[in-house]
């Protein structure tokens, strides 16, 4: 296998407990990787609550896809749609990382991704932005977005 082939078999993975980066063969993804740092499960199928250091780890560094949730607490379509990126998150653990920013404690990083509405999901794949959502949406919905936007 050549050097080109090894390095495009693995993704950059952040982990959830100490954000640090984990290479992760594509092929054991679904072994359930821990952090050779602190011992957590790196492709855990939980959301992910992100902070300014942690948004540069997760979205910025790493190679596997981030959806992004920008919420705040007081907002009831954010809660409304909390149950469907938990499902989502566990159902793509390990085709992508489910996120949230909570835009009351976040508001420098909800400023500079110009957040407007909440809830609004954007999906990032090594920092760039792929496609954004404003407004809450049901479970077939996300997932026909997520297969669009990953394609």
């Amino acid at each position: 296998m050549s050097a080109e082939t090894l390095a495009t078999a693995a993704v950059l993975v952040a982990c959830p407990q100490c954000h640090s980066l984990v290479r992760v063969p594509e092929a054991r993804a679904a072994e359930r990787p821990v952090c050779p740092r602190c011992k957590a499960q790196v492709l855990s199928g939980q959301p992910v609550a992100l902070d300014a250091g942690a948004f540069a780890a997760h979205v910025e560094r790493a190679t596997l896809p981030v959806l992004v949730d920008f919420w705040a607490p007081w907002c009831g379509p954010c809660r409304m749609m909390a149950p469907v990126l938990d499902r989502t998150a566990g159902e793509r653990a390990t085709q992508l990382r489910v996120a949230k920013v909570n835009t009351d404690e976040q508001a420098q990083l909800a400023g500079r991704f110009g957040i407007r509405s909440i809830p609004t999901l954007i999906l990032f794949r090594e920092g760039r932005e792929l496609a954004r959502q404003s407004g809450a949406i049901d479970a077939a919905t996300l997932s026909r977005w997520l297969d669009r936007a990953l394609t």
